[in-house]
């Protein structure tokens, strides 16, 4: 089964979801701010996709974040920031078998095979 990691009002989250929907594609949604991520997910998300794929800079979490936060992003320990901040999350993040994808594009989801996780 595949593990859809986002917010329920995001619009890349929506994107994702309708796209699925549209093709039968089951999928569990659990929404970052209700199911907050462990430290196991963010790590595994982190090795797959690394922090430049996975942290959401151009989102208003990050101009919002405290320079320390930041910075301590930056130094290579986000995933504390990430786990605090989940929000910070490039949306939706996929988990299936063994990948992980971060971010909506309907491209790259025709690409992947669903079916061989």
């Amino acid at each position: 089964m595949i593990a859809m990691w986002g917010l329920k009002n995001c619009d890349s989250c929506r994107c994702a979801r309708q796209w699925f929907d549209a093709r039968n594609i089951g999928y569990v949604f659990h929404d970052v701010r209700d199911e907050t991520p462990d430290r196991a997910h963010v790590s595994h998300w982190l090795d797959a996709v690394g922090s430049d794929v996975l942290v959401n800079r151009r989102s208003t979490t990050w101009r919002g974040l405290p320079a320390a936060e930041r910075t301590r992003i930056d130094s290579g320990d986000p995933v504390p920031v990430l786990i605090l901040y989940p929000a910070l999350l490039k949306r939706p993040v996929l988990e299936f078998g063994n990948r992980v994808l971060a971010g909506f594009n309907a491209a790259e989801y025709e690409r992947v095979t669903w079916n061989s996780r």
